[in-house]
């Protein structure tokens, strides 16, 4: 797995730029940038930061794409709890605004 790549992924998946990702991590643009420019990996310390700012846990980000295991965060966990719990029409309703985010 090439950790650079899987960065870069995830990040254009949601439409993050390299600066959106330094603010949503708290890591400064220059860092990341450094990593791609010096063919770095980042530290476990800033992964982790990475991670968190994915919404992710460090297992799931190591976890190759045709894995089929899955590990939950604490936040997913909690979001598939309270959707458990809505109608079929609020879920509906909050997957379409989940859609158009």
């Amino acid at each position: 797995m090439n950790v650079l790549d899987k960065i870069t992924k995830l990040r254009e998946e949601r439409h993050w730029s390299e600066y959106q990702l330094a603010e949503k991590s708290g890591l400064t643009q220059s860092t990341i940038s450094s990593w791609y420019r010096k063919d770095m990996l980042p530290s476990i310390p800033s992964l982790n930061k990475i991670c968190d700012a994915f919404g992710i846990t460090l297992s799931q980000f190591f976890l190759e794409d045709n894995d089929t295991t899955v590990s939950l965060s604490k936040k997913e966990l909690h979001l598939l709890n309270i959707f458990s719990k809505l109608s079929k029409e609020q879920s509906d309703a909050l997957i379409q605004f989940l859609d158009n985010l």
